[in-house]
């Protein structure tokens, strides 16, 4: 067995490497954004450079988010070459140290911050990107960026029939609603008529729309200064469907989920992100074998550029990967539990394979 000193070696250069990778991203990252909101901030005279600090520091932890495998790969690829072309690993391979046994301090580095970064750095991302939306919203009066479609859509039911309900844009977790148009239907599914409203409140048992003008086949139309439309949403179940799945706390996911299904709406997108979240780890474990795959050579004779390329393009395809199946999971072509898991698993038997055909023939 691996000893003791040499595990704990291992583990703090892997670990080193990937925060320092992680932190030269995240500070790129906090550039860029910063740049794009003084830009955007340029007329607003109580934008000063410190509110857009902080507006930026509180939107990059769920950006950087995204990033977190890339940082593994690349850690785990540097600190392999690296400890190869000292010869640091070539000497313990002599001494009897198989690279199954040295790999297990970088694999368990690698999950146990996938497990961090589940448990506690998403929640905390997840609650600072909801405080930077709101602080932008107040500021700017659009959420997010111009260039995201934060419409919603909503299939709501009441005692007079169905609605399909559709806002440009919410405020105060869904209960404003802003540019809303609805089409309305009979409990046998007859459409009765068009209503386009500036604004909309969700009152209990009722949607009320201000300033609203009603288009119905054969009759003209019409303006009226409020429109009662009646429904079986709560607040709290309007609040879940206008949270984004990837914007939600790990830890309310589940929740989330079951509130939009009991307010008739599809949960799909919570599940798959919960799956995604739990298959991180694994995830994390995969780029390390995937870089470990590419990185372990001895490098005497050169060729070092070719073969790190090789492991960057490789990571990159399993991430492309996971993206895809993401999207099909989304759309419900697979379900989110293949779509989330499979990836991961995939990418760790296929490093595991090429490992076994590189080191044991």
């Amino acid at each position: 067995m691996i000893g003791l000193t040499l595990s704990r070696y291992l583990a703090a250069r892997f670990a080193k490497t990937i925060l320092a990778i992680f932190a030269t991203m995240f500070c790129l990252m906090f550039v860029v954004y910063f740049v794009e909101l003084l830009r955007r901030a340029g007329d607003i005279p109580q934008a000063g450079a410190d509110t857009v600090a902080l507006m930026t520091i509180l939107r990059v932890p769920a950006t950087a988010e995204s990033i977190l495998p890339f940082a593994v790969l690349f850690g785990a690829m540097a600190t392999f070459v690296d400890l190869t072309r000292k010869l640091e690993l070539i000497v313990a391979r002599a001494s009897g140290v198989s690279v199954w046994q040295f790999l297990f301090p970088p694999a368990f580095v690698a999950l146990a911050i996938g497990v961090l970064s589940v448990t506690l750095y998403n929640p905390l991302s997840a609650v600072m990107k909801q405080r930077s939306d709101q602080m932008e919203l107040d500021l700017f009066g659009v959420q997010g960026s111009v260039r995201v479609d934060h419409s919603k859509w909503l299939r709501l039911t009441g005692v007079d029939g169905t609605s399909i309900l559709h806002a440009t844009s919410y405020q105060a977790g869904g209960a404003r609603l802003t540019g809303v148009s609805v089409n309305v239907y009979s409990r046998d599914g007859v459409f009765l008529e068009r209503v386009e409203a500036a604004r909309a409140r969700l009152l209990a048992g009722v949607f009320v729309l201000e300033e609203a003008r009603v288009n119905a086949p054969g009759e003209e139309s019409r303006a009226v200064g409020s429109y009662l439309l009646a429904t079986d949403l709560t607040p709290e179940q309007l609040a879940s469907a206008t949270t984004p799945p990837q914007g939600a706390p790990f830890w309310d996911l589940l929740e989330l989920g079951e509130k939009t299904a009991d307010a008739g709406l599809d949960p799909t997108g919570y599940i798959l992100q919960f799956q995604t979240l739990l298959a991180r780890p694994l995830l994390l474990v995969a780029m390390v074998l995937v870089a470990a795959s590419f990185s372990l050579r001895f490098f005497r004779m050169g060729g070092i550029a070719r073969t790190v390329s090789g492991g960057v393009v490789a990571g990159f395809v399993l991430y492309i990967v996971t993206k895809l199946f993401s999207d099909l999971g989304g759309a419900g072509v697979i379900s989110p539990l293949v779509a989330a898991w499979s990836p991961a698993l995939v990418g760790s038997m296929l490093g595991a394979v090429s490992l076994l055909y590189s080191e044991d023939g």
